[in-house]
C-alpha cells in the first residue's frame, strides 16, 4: 500500500483571492469553505488544493512550487490568459533559453507555465 498526494495547502493571506485565482487557473471549483481556509477541486476530487488563512507575508522562493501545462491552447495564449488573470512574470535566475515562463500567482507564490498540452 502506498500514499497519494490528497491536497496541496498554500498559506496565504487572502484564500478567497487565491482560491478565485487558481480556480480560474485551472477550471476548478470551491469544494469547501470556511473562515480560515477556501478548498477548490477538480469535480472527482481526487486532488485538492487548501488555501489557508495566514498572516505571514511570503518572503523567499518556495521550495515546492506549481507546473501547469495548457489543455486547450497554446502556451502563448495561455500565458497571455494567466497574464490577463492576474499572474505575473518573475525572474528566479532561470534564463532567457528555457521553454517555460516562469510566473508568480497574486501572492507571489512562483509557478511555472510549461510548453506543450496536456489532457484536461
Amino acid at each position: 500500500m502506498a500514499s497519494r498526494i490528497t491536497e496541496l495547502v498554500l498559506d496565504c493571506t487572502d484564500p478567497e483571492r487565491l482560491a478565485t485565482f487558481w480556480g480560474e487557473v485551472l477550471g476548478y471549483e470551491v469544494l469547501d469553505r470556511e473562515d480560515e481556509f477556501v478548498e477548490i477541486g477538480p469535480p472527482d476530487k481526487r486532488t485538492t488544493l487548501l488555501f489557508l488563512r495566514n498572516p505571514d507575508r511570503k518572503l523567499q522562493k518556495l521550495r515546492l512550487h506549481i507546473d501547469v501545462r495548457a489543455t486547450d491552447r497554446d502556451q502563448d495564449a495561455e500565458l497571455e490568459r494567466l497574464l490577463a488573470l492576474g499572474a505575473t512574470r518573475v525572474d528566479i535566475g532561470q534564463g532567457d533559453d528555457v521553454s517555460w515562463h516562469t510566473l508568480a500567482d497574486p501572492e507571489g507564490n512562483e509557478f511555472c507555465l510549461l510548453s506543450g498540452r496536456t489532457e484536461p
